[in-house]
């Protein structure tokens, strides 16, 4: 059996794969990832959530999640009944633990929110019931 070389893989920025797990208006594409490169441990991707956009509440299974803002201001909403928050500007990076149910919002309703994510193995989404706007401190829409 004859095994295959693996050279590094680029993936130029009109080619991100939005086949990957979505939650809601927090749009994932993947730059690096088992969708479509050699990878199998690493799911590596922009997430774009436009002025007054959020996901539902959701969690990543198993995985460990890196976020970096590369743009704007985020807010992650976690905890009971997710009235717990951090905000996250521009060079901020976050960490956010598995199994840990949590909303993602731009808290801008003008300008886009832009970071960078990494998970663990994959880019694994379990989304929730979703709750109210009204129930997240300081969140709106317009």
């Amino acid at each position: 059996m004859t095994q295959q070389k693996v050279v590094p893989v680029v993936t130029r920025s009109a080619e991100l794969d939005e086949g990957t797990q979505q939650s809601g208006d927090c749009v994932r594409k993947s730059g690096v990832s088992p969708q479509h490169t050699p990878a199998t441990k690493i799911w590596f991707g922009r997430v774009t959530n436009e002025p007054g956009h959020r996901s539902p509440p959701h969690h990543h299974k198993e995985c460990e999640t890196g976020g970096y803002v590369l743009k704007g201001h985020g807010r992650i909403y976690f905890g009971d009944d997710y009235k717990d928050y951090i905000d996250m500007f521009e060079g901020d990076f976050v960490f956010v633990p598995p199994f840990m149910p949590h909303v993602e919002v731009n808290m801008s309703t003008t300008e886009e929110l832009v970071w960078l994510t990494c998970r663990t193995p994959d880019n694994l989404v379990e989304n929730l019931e979703d709750v109210p706007d009204e129930a997240l401190e300081g969140y709106r829409r317009a």
